[in-house]
């Protein structure tokens, strides 16, 4: 009896022991799928970063090799320029007694905001105030967004503005208790400035308003208040906007987080990057006529949308556009899968990766089907961070969840039981019921057929509006560090500069020799369609001209964007003002057997030499041989350059056409190369 009695006790507790390992086990597997969902899990290969397939396949050239200078290597020309935005002459600190306050409320995207807050500041100075920390509407207006971040804050960090623009203008985080009273009685002066004003604007209008109350708000919604090209006895101004845009404008620090480490996973596999941003918003698509590049209820949406621009004054023109016509001309955006045959052309592999900015690719993931046949390894931010990094960086949120409207029969049920418990009969009938109003939830197209008018923002679409914000601060990070950057589009739904201007004049004022394809859209359209019917078996011929256009891209795009881009939005262009040469540009025109170089560096303007405790590293020289070294360099494949899988298409081993094919070429490219 005893026996059985300890073998039952000890199957007890065999038993417990087992429920408890089982219940710690459940727990475990709990933990490890919530947080691996979460984003707790560790990026350990590149493999779990690029989904597609390992990048490590194929043999990669080295970096020293003249195949990945072409592809990767710095623009030689620009080399010897450097941001340079500090005052260059006599340039007095804020005076402690100012004309008054100025409070900004900035409406508009990602680009728009930026523009204007450098604008601001410029105009600040101008009028010697003290400024308030600028409004931003799209993250105050909207619903449920955290209230750890608001306005200002939400975007950029406080501190940093402040302590940055300390030796330029007074900046107050909020106006004195007396004038916010005032202010919400509505009872200080409001000036809804015009996109571009000049100074004289401010300085008579402006000013003396300012100076009779001591305080005016000034409403931006064009994306810029102050014009972009200003007198030369202004150029210290325009060395302001650079320290503003360039230094002063630093993301809040979890963007700054959340950006940096997913630039260190796309390095991580030790390889470039290409960062390529569409353009392609809904409202460009619309204010440039492209609407026909798209199918079905995408081509009405633009339509809508465009109606809705031309009855407001947004646009002037006739609702139908030929869109073909609109495209040969350049004035629509190159969709992605042009982008990507004008890269394999050029001679980026398979495996090269890809990453894709933008808040908005109209069209969604379908417009990207053909880039990612062409290139194995496209990512963007979504596939390079984690639901959890994300939801930290909007912060605690409200939890909007919007009920699901009533079911029509339901309702009917109701309104017909309200009728048989009414007073007493006769009673007319009940009104039939209403034809409900619920539209697909991708939010667009049930309403087209029938307003004319947009339909109001949702609570969860304007929480969406200020998310958008972080996800193109996120993407301009990524973007200014990026090996190479090739824009599908340079205009916005005005016609102005958009998010990829903004990223190439950053890269020109940060790091001018990083290559930046600046392709002529215009040029590039005519060179797809040469090949469109027999993608496949491109030719030499064809290869050589489009190596050719984009080559000339990265200087001749500058002298293009100086002459199209800067009189739109000065910070896509910063230079010369901002910039500082190591190198003697006579000594250039002379030395060079390119004709052409010295012609950019007249383009550019940039005659300022670089002050002395920038030197530090020998002067970079520009030799004949090297770019020959560059540009001999034949990596086509001219089988096309989809070339199939284990194919080494970076090296310069492969040897294609004889030898006067490949002089020939060499001869070409260092006809049209870098100059």
């Amino acid at each position: 009896m005893k026996g059985e009695v300890k073998m039952k006790s000890k199957m007890k507790w065999v038993g417990l022991v087992g429920l408890v390992l089982s219940a710690f086990s459940i727990f475990t597997h709990f933990l490890l799928a919530r947080f691996t969902e979460m984003g707790i899990a560790e990026y350990q290969s590149s493999v779990t970063i690029f989904s597609w397939r390992p990048i490590f396949d194929l043999q990669h050239s080295p970096s020293n090799s003249a195949s990945y200078r072409r592809l990767w290597g710095p623009v030689k020309r620009l080399e010897s320029l450097y941001p340079d935005s500090n005052p260059r002459g006599y340039y007095a600190d804020p005076s402690s007694q100012t004309n008054g306050f100025i409070f900004v409320r900035i409406q508009g995207g990602f680009h728009d905001i930026r523009n204007s807050i450098c604008d601001v500041v410029v105009v600040a100075r101008l009028l010697n105030t003290t400024l308030v920390m600028p409004e931003i509407l799209s993250t105050t207006s909207s619903k449920g967004i955290s209230s750890q971040f608001k306005s200002f804050a939400y975007l950029y960090n406080e501190d940093q503005f402040v302590l940055s623009l300390a030796k330029d203008v007074k900046v107050v985080r909020t106006l004195p208790k007396d004038l916010k009273g005032a202010r919400r009685k509505k009872e200080i002066p409001v000036f809804r400035v015009p996109y571009a004003a000049s100074p004289s604007y401010y300085l008579l209008r402006v000013l003396p308003v300012l100076k009779k109350h001591s305080v005016v708000e000034i409403v931006i919604s064009e994306g810029g208040c102050l014009q972009s090209i200003l007198p030369p006895h202004f150029e210290e101004y325009q060395r302001l906007r650079c320290r503003v845009a360039f230094h002063a404008l630093r993301f809040r620090q979890e963007v700054q987080d959340l950006s940096a480490r997913i630039l260190q996973r796309l390095r991580a596999p030790g390889r470039p990057f290409i960062a390529f941003d569409p353009g392609m918003t809904r409202e460009a698509l619309a204010y440039h006529g492209c609407a026909e590049l798209f199918q079905d209820v995408h081509t009405e949406l633009i339509q809508h949308k465009r109606s809705w621009m031309i009855k407001r004054g947004f646009v002037k023109g006739k609702l139908s556009v030929n869109s073909a016509e609109a495209r040969l001309k350049g004035s629509c955006p190159l969709m992605p899968e042009e982008i990507g045959i004008l890269l394999r052309a050029y001679g980026y592999t398979k495996d090269a990766i890809i990453y894709v900015s933008g808040g908005e690719v109209f069209g969604g993931q379908r417009t990207l089907i053909a880039l990612h046949a062409m290139f194995e390894n496209v990512v963007d931010r979504t596939s390079l961070s984690t639901p959890w990094e994300l939801s930290r960086l909007y912060g605690q949120e409200v939890n909007l969840v919007n009920a699901p409207p009533a079911h029509p029969f339901t309702e009917e049920v109701k309104k017909r039981a309200a009728w048989k418990n009414a007073g007493p009969r006769p009673r007319p009938l009940p009104p039939p019921p209403a034809r409900p109003k619920s539209y697909n939830i991708e939010g667009w197209w049930g309403w087209v057929a029938e307003s004319d008018n947009e339909p109001d923002s949702t609570v969860m679409e304007l929480r969406t509006n200020a998310h958008k914000l972080l996800w193109e601060a996120i993407d301009y990070a990524v973007c200014v560090e990026a090996d190479v950057f090739i824009p599908g589009f340079d205009r916005d739904g005005k016609g102005h500069p958009n998010f990829a201007s903004l990223v190439m004049g950053h890269r020109l004022y940060q790091s001018a020799a990083s290559k930046t394809f600046r392709p002529d859209r215009k040029e590039a359209v005519k060179l797809v369609d040469e090949i469109r019917n027999h993608t496949y078996q491109a030719n030499h011929t064809w290869l050589t001209s489009v190596r050719r256009h984009l080559r000339k891209t990265l200087l001749d795009g500058i002298i293009e964007a100086s002459n199209n881009s800067k009189p739109s939005s000065f910070l896509s262009h910063p230079v010369p003002e901002c910039s500082c040469s190591r190198h003697n540009a006579n000594e250039v025109s002379k030395n060079s057997s390119v004709p052409s170089a010295s012609q950019i560096w007249t383009a550019l303007g940039v005659s300022h030499q670089c002050p002395a405790w920038m030197d530090a590293g020998p002067v970079p020289q520009t030799k004949d041989k090297e770019n020959e070294d560059d540009l001999a360099d034949d990596d086509s494949i001219s089988g096309l350059f989809f070339a199939p899988s284990g194919v080494n298409q970076g090296g310069g081993e492969a040897e294609v056409g004889t030898k006067e094919e490949n002089q020939f070429e060499d001869q070409d490219e260092l006809e049209g190369g870098e100059r």
